[in-house]
């Protein structure tokens, strides 16, 4: 028993280190983002990316809708990549990293936050900027 529990502990303690940097789903197989085009949201507009557009960035496989956004991006990906690798904002300002849903978002300060749900983005949209700096500190141990 105590074996399985030192087992545990040890996995557990490795799981921030191995996992991947930007959110690919449970398995690490999806697109990044969910496969929507990272560049499309500072249009206002979200888009999902197409297959014929694709890049790697950090490992993970970004769509793009056109060949337009594609260039954009890789002209400048740290300026399009969503914060956090994806994950969710909230949840990097409290230490903990949680999957960021596509489809709830919010651009600040020229750049794309995550959230996990509606109900998250509410709780972070109350100290926005308090929440950032705390998840850019967090995010130096969270995203190795």
């Amino acid at each position: 028993m105590r074996a399985i529990a030192i087992a545990l502990s040890l996995m557990l303690a490795a799981a921030p280190a191995v996992a991947a940097p930007v959110w690919t789903g449970i398995l690490g197989t999806s697109a990044a983002v969910g496969g929507y085009d990272s560049v499309s949201y500072f249009s206002g507009q979200p888009v999902e990316g197409s297959d014929k557009f694709v890049t790697l960035y950090k490992g993970a496989t970004f769509k793009f809708a056109n060949a337009q956004n594609l260039a954009t991006f890789k002209a400048n990906p740290d300026r399009y990549a969503p914060q956090y690798g994806g994950h969710c904002a909230w949840a990097a300002a409290n230490n903990y990293r949680f999957a960021g849903d596509p489809k709830v978002w919010k651009i600040v300060g020229g750049k794309l936050y995550l959230n996990y749900n509606r109900d998250v983005q509410v709780k972070w949209e109350k100290d926005i900027p308090g929440l950032i700096a705390k998840g850019d500190r967090n995010w130096v141990t969270l995203g190795q």
